[in-house]
């Protein structure tokens, strides 16, 4: 039987799993992280329904995701920085973009998979070609692991990915400083109504400064302060020091509405530096023999809204392309790569226009 190897249990490694699951086709994903729970897994996700809810489709998994979405929180507005509400768009139910916790939909496909399809604990260190044409995964225990097949879904910075390609990601000229506020309604509630029912955005184009926050369950406040500035210009801040990190961060807010103010300075975790990357517009690759990517490792981009949709949509397809043609993978794999390549170079500049600063390498 044809050894899969899936590097990385995020959205689109687990996905591809779940996907081959489905259809009788056994897999293994190796994952640095300890278990399940050794770290957040981040905020909210909408997922659309022309790429991201194609991927779950393929699982077989939509009831299940159904049930973990979040009413209501297809609402979004904008807001000026004094805190006046610029524009307010409702939610909309038939939008098409439901809204889920990506730790919840994580758990979902982690639970849908056979037992030990999962095997965490394993942080790659190195792969390589081997004479026979598979591929070998050193990892850093000292375990080594040759494959038949070979997934890269290991995101941004890939172990895999230089066995297709020398691309590597390129700043894209914003950072975020990520923030928490737990039990808002009683604890901030002049905030969490100004945030709404659902997502809220303001910036201000003189200094390039913003805030992105999404409402997540038990009126948490996740919140993103957003920095177009060259990576140089955060090296006075020392993430190390959450107090000081966070009174840092909230003086760049001077003269913002107290209720926005309030997302950085009263932060219930240490502020986390998040500077964004994309790798270059139409990102491919030539083919080789028994390994391919998927999601970031593949298609990299600042974020849009659209990352982890396409990765959830390659994994399905990836998976349902080998489900049709099991007796010749490689094949299958030409075919995702001839699909995946045209998409990629659309998908990264449409991101890229977001990011006037991005100067993809």
């Amino acid at each position: 039987m044809t050894q899969i190897t899936i590097i990385g249990a995020g959205l689109a490694g687990l996905t591809l799993a779940r996907t081959l699951a489905v259809h009788g086709i056994p897999s293994t994903v190796y994952e640095a992280e300890a278990s399940a729970q050794a770290r957040g897994q981040g905020g909210m996700l909408d997922i659309h329904d022309y790429n991201g809810q194609h991927g779950i489709r393929a699982t077989g998994l939509m009831d299940g995701f159904r049930s973990l979405v979040l009413e209501g929180r297809q609402a979004s507005r904008d807001v000026a920085p004094d805190g006046t509400v610029l524009e307010d768009r409702p939610d909309n139910p038939d939008g098409g973009r439901p809204e889920v916790q990506r730790g919840e939909l994580r758990q979902l496909l982690l639970d849908s998979l056979p037992g030990g399809s999962v095997i965490w604990g394993h942080k790659t260190r190195s792969v390589r070609t081997l004479a026979d044409g598979r591929h070998e995964v050193t990892f850093a225990n000292g375990r080594t692991v040759a494959t038949d097949i070979l997934v890269g879904a290991d995101g941004a910075w890939s172990r895999v990915r230089p066995l297709l390609s020398g691309a590597t990601p390129a700043y894209a000229g914003r950072s975020m400083v990520e923030t928490y506020l737990y039990e808002s309604g009683t604890r901030h509630p002049a905030t969490l109504a100004l945030v709404g029912g659902g997502s809220m955005t303001a910036y201000d184009e003189t200094t390039r400064i913003g805030l992105g926050v999404q409402r997540e369950r038990a009126d948490t406040l996740h919140s993103y302060a957003m920095f177009d500035q060259p990576l140089d210009w955060f090296d006075g801040i020392d993430f190390h020091d959450g107090p000081a990190a966070a009174r840092t961060v909230a003086a760049m807010f001077e003269g913002w509405a107290p209720e926005l103010v309030a997302l950085v300075a009263d932060s219930d975790i240490a502020p986390i530096f998040r500077p964004l990357y994309g790798l270059p517009i139409g990102h491919r690759w030539e083919h080789v023999p028994g390994v391919t990517l998927i999601g970031d490792a593949a298609h990299l981009a600042p974020p849009d809204g659209e990352g982890a949709n396409w990765a959830l949509f390659d994994a399905g397809r990836l998976g349902t392309v080998i489900a049709e043609q099991p007796k010749d993978i490689d094949a299958a794999i030409r075919a995702y790569e001839a699909a995946l390549f045209p998409r990629n170079f659309d998908t990264a500049t449409a991101a890229a226009a977001y990011y006037p600063d991005f100067t993809p390498c």
